[in-house]
């Protein structure tokens, strides 16, 4: 999977509510399925497909313990998508500092 294959699946896994909402869950640290599940408005194998499309995207990592996994979030996905986000972030800054210093300059050469 090349980087923007990367980016478009975690914006893909993102772009759901109940994803985003599980990974607010996990944000405490690793949980079961049925912790995740609990409280959440679908079922426990609709709640697993979540979870294997957060997988997918490198956004979760899974560890066997027993007979459960347990679920918790990938620091190198969400490093990425930060990395990702940070970029754009600082491209878009550069936009602006280039069009006020353009605007600047020519209100200077008005006066």
């Amino acid at each position: 999977m090349t980087y923007g294959d990367a980016i478009d699946a975690t914006f893909h896994a993102l772009g759901d509510p109940t994803r985003r909402a599980l990974l607010d869950r996990l944000r405490t640290g690793p949980l079961p399925v049925c912790d995740l599940a609990a409280d959440l408005p679908i079922s426990r194998p609709a709640v697993s497909q979540h979870l294997r499309v957060l997988s997918e995207a490198g956004l979760l990592l899974v560890t066997p313990q027993g007979t459960r996994r347990l679920y918790s979030i990938a620091p190198d996905g969400i490093a990425a998508l930060r990395t990702y986000l940070d970029t754009v972030w600082d491209d878009a800054l550069a936009g602006f500092a280039a069009a006020a210093h353009a605007q600047a300059a020519k209100a200077a050469r008005k006066e």
